[in-house]
């Protein structure tokens, strides 16, 4: 993955708009908080393969980061704290949030193909 370039992820947004498309988003800070600091609380969102289409999409910085928000029919996708990106070779955009030490923190990927559901298997 490389650093975000808004321009070049705001085009492949707008390539997956107003079509059937699959999404997962993660957030989590795992295990990582506990390390430190035993009253901390693990918090995690996981969702994977959620068929979805999208009226249009929009990146935004927010400072370090970048948000993304997908408007749906009737409601919203978005994942805050973005930081990297990459359009693999199978055209899917696939998007990361990673702490100070490279840590995951939030993805947001979106394919117009299924993702893998098996946990072992390369997308």
């Amino acid at each position: 993955m490389k650093k975000i370039e808004q321009e070049a992820v705001q085009n492949k947004i707008d390539a997956l708009a107003k079509k059937d498309v699959y999404i997962h988003l993660e957030t989590t800070n795992g295990a990582y908080a506990s390390h430190f600091d035993e009253e901390a609380y693990n918090v995690g969102a996981f969702i994977r393969n959620a068929k979805v289409r999208y009226q249009h999409g929009k990146i935004i910085s927010t400072g370090g980061s970048y948000r993304v928000g997908l408007k749906l029919d009737i409601g919203w996708v978005y994942a805050e704290g973005v930081t990297d990106f990459e359009v693999d070779d199978k055209g899917r955009l696939l998007m990361a949030g990673h702490d100070r030490e490279g840590r995951l923190m939030v993805a947001l990927e979106i394919s117009e193909t299924p993702f893998s559901h098996e946990a072992d298997l390369d997308d």
